[in-house]
């Protein structure tokens, strides 16, 4: 499968959102398309698309505070996983990622989430010793 990747495009929008849901990224207390607004007026160089025959079939939001690197929404379509188009995401991260002097990239997977973990620890990730905590600021719904 011939992919390319590219940065997001606001005509995008509604198929990026759709792919989420189908990857199961997506959570009823956060909104997809207010995500998608904070990214596009922060950073929206770090927002990435993998797109094949005309179809987004992936996407993957990158982000560097100055310290650490950070993922977001990582997701390729269920029917074109285990293709390659993941692997090509994550590296187009790091190098996005590495352009910028970041040292390290960190994200979350959920823990039930078998496939993801394996994948990335196939392509060298480790867990880190840490405990994630988060506080809502601003409710989405």
């Amino acid at each position: 499968m011939d992919v390319v990747i590219r940065l997001f495009e606001e005509a995008d929008r509604s198929a990026v959102v759709a792919l989420w849901h189908e990857c199961g990224l997506t959570r009823p207390w956060n909104s997809p398309s207010a995500d998608i607004d904070r990214k596009l007026a922060d950073s929206p160089e770090g927002f990435f698309v993998a797109v094949a025959e005309a179809q987004i079939v992936g996407s993957i939001m990158v982000g560097y505070d100055g310290h650490r690197g950070w993922i977001n929404y990582a997701g390729v379509d269920p029917a074109a996983q285990r293709s390659g188009i993941a692997s090509k995401l994550m590296a187009h991260a790091e190098l996005w990622l590495l352009e910028q002097r970041c040292p390290k990239v960190n994200f979350q997977v959920r823990s039930d989430n078998l496939g993801a973990l394996q994948f990335y620890d196939a392509i060298g990730y480790t867990v880190d010793d840490v405990v994630s905590m988060g506080k809502r600021l601003i409710a989405d719904v």
